[in-house]
């Protein structure tokens, strides 16, 4: 049997909302409605860490959902994530109810400020005993931009290099203390090393961030980086600083092509390709015949109301659908200035497949772009096998359906059948996120200095 560390990686993806990634879940006779409650997720926590899974992540926006009519009623009416809690707070709920689960959680760099976000993050990284990870975003719409004072979205492009920016400033801060700065000498009055601790001092094109920083490092060293981008700036970003990567792919030869293409950009970025988790995101429904499951798939199409659908795919193309018939194709819509990648991956699939709005709503309200897989336990275990045997991914972003109904029959079916096949953990690694992905542990810049002075 392979090494632990060199098994596939399983994440689960999330909402802290009224429903899953499927927008009308909420109203699945299998769907808790505690979602205003610590319960609700720490229950979600418990069955995750029973199953051995990575980490469990959670998507955010800051705006509701309103470019479809121009008005926020359909959204809220239909419930299409009408309730966005701040993650990070859901994060610790679950965090204190588990001891091993990695958690991880989207925070952007369009509309917080750098400081702020790096004390967040590694301040829960230490509350939580390094189990934390930070998933770096640009934001996606202008309703976001209204909702921080601004009246429109900041540009594809510098939005780009603002996040570089700020990830600069983020990664500067986690590093001014060194590991052994901390004395805590009650004896001689040494609390710490002051010659171990930096400041940052940084003043570029965006921000300006002298610290010294609030907080020492944590056990991983340092927040797990996530990221989820497909567009060309979003790949050259993450290759330089991603450790995991979220993708949207339904093809296994175009998931060959980006994973040879990301470790390939990783490298030349000075950094070992297996410092970088390649996770393409998966719905599984799982059933005891494929029939069954395909009869449940179908139940959770039903869910999704026409406006409900519509609202959707209009936030992901960047364009009021609602003006054009439901049955009728989807127009050309010019890359926007949000989500490039993902609105790529939905218009190319549309123009392959000759679809309607009705269709690709359908197609895009249930697993948002991602691959779906369903049938028995076994079914999905040879999906999964195929791919991550193939060199198309280091694992996957699993997206639950119904919570807490289709998580448990992940968690109680598929996993064993990953486990019998020796390709998934029996057991967690290490104490850290980073140890249970089979990540290294960052190097302090100013200890690595000192160390090579020496």
């Amino acid at each position: 049997m392979a090494s632990q560390n060199r098994m596939m990686k399983l994440i689960a993806f999330l909402q802290a909302q009224n429903c899953s990634n499927l927008p009308g879940s909420w109203r699945h006779p299998a769907t808790m409605l505690d979602f205003l409650t610590p319960e609700y997720y720490q229950r979600i926590a418990r069955t995750l860490e029973d199953g051995k899974i990575q980490m469990a992540f959670f998507d955010d926006r800051l705006a509701l959902p309103d470019l479809y009519t121009g008005h926020h009623a359909p959204s809220v009416g239909a419930g299409v994530r009408a309730v966005k809690l701040d993650p990070a707070t859901v994060l610790m709920t679950m965090g204190m109810a588990t001891t091993r689960l990695g958690l991880g959680v989207t925070y952007s760099t369009t509309y917080y400020e750098p400081f702020h976000v790096a004390r967040v993050f590694a301040t829960m990284d230490l509350m939580l005993k390094g189990r934390v990870a930070w998933n770096v975003v640009t934001s996606l719409n202008s309703a976001e931009a209204t909702n921080f004072g601004f009246r429109e979205h900041m540009g594809h492009d510098a939005r780009y290099d603002r996040a570089d920016e700020f990830m600069e400033v983020v990664l500067g801060h986690w590093n001014t203390w060194e590991d052994d700065a901390l004395i805590l000498d009650k004896e001689t009055s040494r609390f710490a090393d002051p010659d171990k601790v930096h400041r940052l001092d940084h003043d570029g094109k965006y921000f300006r961030s002298r610290g010294p920083f609030s907080v020492p490092r944590s056990p991983q060293g340092q927040p797990v980086i996530v990221q989820a981008r497909q567009s060309e700036a979003g790949l050259e970003l993450a290759a330089r600083t991603a450790e995991v990567l979220f993708t949207v792919s339904q093809n296994l030869e175009t998931s060959k092509k980006l994973y040879a293409d990301l470790k390939a950009r990783t490298a030349r970025c000075g950094r070992s390709p297996d410092s970088i988790k390649v996770m393409p995101g998966v719905l599984t429904v799982v059933g005891e015949s494929r029939d069954e499951a395909k009869e449940k798939f179908e139940r959770l199409q039903a869910l999704i109301h026409p406006e409900l659908g519509v609202a959707m795919l209009s936030d992901i193309v960047g364009l009021d659908l609602s003006k054009y018939p439901l049955d009728g194709p989807v127009p050309e819509v010019p890359l926007s200035n949000t989500q490039q990648g993902r609105q790529k991956v939905v218009m190319d699939m549309a123009r392959a497949e000759n679809m309607t709005i009705r269709q690709l709503y359908i197609r895009v309200a249930t697993a948002r772009g991602h691959r779906v897989v369903f049938g028995t336990a076994s079914d999905i275990a040879d999906a999964l096998e195929e791919w991550y045997r193939a060199g198309a991914c280091d694992g996957f972003n699993i997206m639950p359906q119904t919570l807490p109904a289709e998580l448990n029959a992940f968690v109680e079916q598929v996993i064993p059948e990953l486990q019998r096949r020796g390709l998934f953990r029996t057991r967690y690694e290490g104490a850290t996120l980073r140890e249970n992905l089979g990540l290294p542990r960052p190097a302090n810049r100013f200890s690595a200095t000192s160390a090579a002075a020496e």
